[in-house]
């Protein structure tokens, strides 16, 4: 049963910093930095452990060829050059005249997740995109030998418009799901979920933008730009109720599009290396865990710094249970494993109950049990959360103390 006292938190809102940062996870998970499909590009090459210079079943879209030459990374940057071929190259019925680039993932274990990319587009209408696929079809519901692909696009643009059709999609987010469908007949179908958009006056090659999304599960995803309010989309499910249940690659491609939806580049730009080349700042992808699950043999950076290490106290009203505990809803953030140390003070600042427990690494959602004594009395009273290195009660603090006010009644 519950007792009637309860504490009312008075707490000053909190201001995350303007950071880029996954969604707040559900109570009980943490974000963890899933190293497969994340990349600083902080080095002087791509790392070729983890991603293909080229496309492994796709040679482009007709004029546009994947070239490795095209890609390169230098000064912090992933960056995909455009340019004009001098002279054609023909494969088989298809002819190329543009160098486009793509960098892919070399597994295809992409599941369940959020995934994220910051990066300008070039000033070109060559696509800068940021999106998941598989590179199979799988066995579909019917008993005909249908089958199915999916694609997940987080983020398809251009850099200008011009006069054609599709100029929009050089301006905001622009976020699909294909499920291609082999039917019975063997007919290729694209069916497509409702598109989500954000909508802005600039345009994507202006400036860096954070382009989010978390495939939450077979049916859903949702969307983010530049860390705003969630977007939702729900996949198309005619075909196949759980449609999105296979694992998919990552993909972040430099491509021509189809004309006259949208004009092909002109050789002044295609030359121009003010314009033709995107940059890509970094891909970051995390994965779901528990908040107690120490993830110790998910091999993660720690060199990268993810984070503004911190830990906050949430404004919910919680109650006093009748084993005396304060149920606390806490979030933190950290780069490392840290410790966080609980005080509840009295009016007087005495310490009458206090407690620490082991903050893995991530971005975290729980409630912690802080266990009291006694039934503490009725008054006001401060709760303070501390971040401090495993091991070390009395070190320095690695963020500033969260504090709220209690009133007990």
């Amino acid at each position: 049963m519950k007792l009637k006292g309860i504490f009312l938190l008075v707490v000053s809102i909190f201001i995350m910093d303007a950071v880029a940062i996954p969604p707040l996870p559900p109570v009980g998970k943490r974000w963890v930095r899933n190293e497969q499909f994340s990349d600083e590009f902080n080095g002087n090459c791509l790392d070729l452990t983890k991603w293909y210079d080229y496309h492994p079943n796709w040679k482009g879209r007709e004029p546009g060829i994947f070239l490795a030459s095209q890609v390169n990374v230098a000064d912090g940057y992933m960056t995909i050059r455009g340019g004009k071929l001098e002279k054609d190259t023909v494969i088989g019925s298809r002819t190329f005249n543009i160098a486009c680039g793509a960098v892919v993932s070399r597994t295809t274990d992409a599941w369940f997740g959020y995934y994220e990319c910051k990066f300008k587009a070039a000033k070109t209408t060559m696509s800068t995109t940021f999106w998941l696929s598989s590179r199979s079809h799988f066995d579909g519901p019917a008993d005909c030998k249908d089958s199915y692909g999916l694609e997940l696009d987080i983020q398809e643009c251009i850099g200008r418009e011009g006069d054609f059709k599709g100029k929009w999609f050089a301006k905001g987010m622009h976020a699909n799901s294909h499920f291609w469908y082999r039917d019975c007949e063997k007919k290729n179908n694209d069916l497509r979920a409702k598109e989500v958009k954000f909508e802005t006056e600039e345009f994507c090659s202006d400036a860096f933008n954070t382009y989010g999304g978390w495939w939450k599960d077979e049916s859903t995803a949702s969307f983010y730009f530049n860390n705003s309010e969630a977007k939702a989309m729900e996949f198309y499910s005619d075909i196949k109720q759980k449609s999105f249940d296979q694992k998919m690659g990552l993909n972040m491609v430099s491509e021509t599009y189809p004309f006259p939806w949208i004009e092909l580049p002109n050789d002044e730009e295609l030359a121009d290396p003010e314009k033709n080349i995107c940059y890509y700042d970094w891909v970051r992808s995390y994965v779901l865990v528990d908040v107690d699950d120490s993830n110790k043999d998910a091999n993660v950076d720690t060199s990268v710094k993810l984070y503004n290490e911190q830990v906050n106290l949430s404004e919910d009203l919680r109650e006093l249970t009748s084993s005396n505990n304060l149920e606390i809803p806490i979030t933190y953030m950290a780069n490392q494993d840290r410790e966080i140390y609980l005080e509840l003070r009295n009016d007087n600042n005495k310490v009458v109950a206090k407690g620490h427990f082991t903050a893995y690494a991530g971005y975290a959602n729980l409630l912690h049990q802080l266990e009291l004594k006694r039934k503490p009395k009725a008054g006001n009273y401060t709760l303070v959360a501390s971040m401090k290195p495993v091991g070390g009660a009395n070190n320095t603090n690695i963020s500033t103390d969260k504090r709220i006010e209690l009133k007990i009644q």
